[in-house]
């Protein structure tokens, strides 16, 4: 064989194994590739079981929920209720039901619940067939009875507890409770009663009765939430006072013909009327000279004894609620001549040990003018001494009244004000509208009967209409109507 023909052998073996090296790369590429894919694949399987295990928990769990849903749905429409929050101060029933005693309360309580009703239907608030109506009504019934009394309204104070009790007996949710004597005792009861259903899942509506007291528009403006301010309808007895009237356009609001009063009772619009009555006097007592007769007037500049002095142009001035009776030093102008002292003839004191010039007689009183309006003193102060006096947070109720009615209370009772911090924090609480207005006649009453920032004869201040008192509370007639002392002047 030539050497040429081996070198043509050589170059097929070479051929050959090129190819052969490209036969081997190519399937081992492919395996690769068969190893990747397998992977791939065991990966797609265990995610696949995965996802079928989640979707099956899902679903288990969705299943689960909805049952509960529909449980809680259960309970909460099973005892859905409308609650009828009133101020019994304020939102007061129709004279027709009051003066009536306990049948008025039924017919009342009746005639409360088939309004409530009838607002369910013309709103129609989406609610259970079997939904309740929850009445609470918070009064002072000693003192309403009072007013009502004195305002003609009834005979006698007990005809309100029998009213209460009729209406509270005639619904098994329907209470009227007395929170007694106290300010601000029926409305702290109010807001925390509001704030505890206000969130309720139960509590589907709340009607909300304050029309009266301004007081209540703090407690709405901290509902925020569109969907609880939507919960919340505001009830209209007497008209709404300015501040509660700013926020119809963030509230619905109702009213209840023939239920409520639709104006506030003025005790003195009936009572202040000239009739005659007896006003008694009773200056110190003081000794007579023997064989003086009684009557006369006697030696030494004394004072006479007391003397009953009938006045034809004196209105009647009923008691107070404290059951004080209202002096008459600050009554009639119209003072009896020594003359008509003599003309009397009272009983004759025995003599003290020693005559005492006697001061003018003193009488604890409510200072009206000729309207029957209360009229708060003008007092002086200081701006900086009424900031001071703030700061030191001090129960405006212990330190002027004396019978603050909270254990614990959140003010100081420790702080030991002199006579000047006592004058300055009577001002400060008068700062404070007191809920009756000028018609109190509370002779401890520690808040505010008039505006102190206005000018007497002026419906306005200098805090227009910011100002927290009434416009009816502004500008009062400060003097006093009053019969003349017996005695030394």
């Amino acid at each position: 064989m030539t050497s040429e023909e081996n070198d043509a052998l050589r170059q097929r073996y070479e051929l050959l194994k090129g190819a052969e090296h490209h036969k081997n790369a190519l399937i081992e590429e492919l395996l690769r590739r068969v190893d990747q894919l397998t992977d791939d694949y065991h990966q797609e399987r265990l995610d696949h079981a995965r996802e079928s295990h989640f979707n099956r928990e899902v679903q288990r769990r969705e299943l689960e929920l909805q049952e509960e849903l529909r449980k809680y749905k259960t309970v909460m429409d099973r005892d859905a209720f409308i609650l009828v929050l009133l101020d019994g101060d304020g939102m007061i029933f129709d004279d027709n039901f009051i003066s009536r005693g306990e049948n008025g309360g039924r017919e009342a309580a009746q005639l409360l619940w088939s309004s409530v009703t009838d607002f369910v239907q013309k709103t129609q608030l989406k609610l259970p067939s079997d939904y309740k109506v929850v009445t609470r009504i918070y009064a002072n019934l000693k003192g309403l009875g009072d007013i009502c009394q004195r305002s003609g309204i009834i005979e006698k104070p007990e005809i309100i507890e029998d009213f209460a009790r009729g209406f509270t007996g005639s619904k098994q949710l329907f209470d009227f409770v007395d929170v007694g004597m106290g300010k601000d005792r029926a409305d702290d009861k109010i807001s925390e009663i509001f704030k505890l259903h206000l969130y309720d899942c139960h509590c589907r509506q709340i009607l909300f009765g304050c029309s009266h007291d301004n007081g209540y528009a703090r407690l709405l403006e901290d509902v925020s939430e569109p969907q609880i301010m939507s919960s919340i309808t505001l009830l209209e007895g007497v008209p709404f006072e300015r501040e509660l009237s700013q926020l119809k356009s963030k509230y619905q609001t109702t009213r209840f013909e023939g239920v409520f009063r639709p104006t506030k009772i003025n005790i003195y619009q009936q009572n202040y009327i000239a009739q005659p009555i007896q006003v008694q006097v009773q200056p110190q007592r003081s000794p007579h000279t023997n064989g003086l007769p009684p009557g006369l007037p006697p030696p030494n500049g004394l004072p006479p004894p007391p003397t009953q002095y009938q006045s034809p142009y004196q209105p009647t001035i009923s008691r107070a609620t404290s059951g004080s009776p209202i002096s008459a030093a600050a009554l009639n102008p119209a003072a009896p001549t020594w003359a008509s002292t003599a003309m009397t003839a009272p009983q004759m004191a025995s003599p003290p040990p020693t005559p005492q010039p006697a001061p003018h007689a003193t009488v604890k009183q409510v200072p009206r003018n000729r309207y029957g309006q209360r009229i708060d003193p003008v007092v002086q102060y200081d701006p900086n001494e009424v900031k001071r006096i703030k700061k030191l947070k001090m129960c405006n109720v212990h330190f002027l009244r004396n019978d603050c009615p909270y254990d614990p209370c959140t003010h100081d009772h420790h702080y030991k004000p002199n006579k000047n911090e006592l004058a300055t924090l009577r001002y400060v609480s008068r700062m404070t509208p007191c809920k009756f207005g000028s018609e109190c006649d509370d002779l401890k009453c520690i808040y505010g009967h008039r505006c102190p920032s206005d000018t007497e004869g002026k419906k306005d201040c200098r805090w227009g209409e910011n100002c927290r008192f009434d416009r009816e509370l502004h500008g009062i007639d400060r003097t006093v109507v009053r019969t003349t002392k017996v005695g030394k002047k």
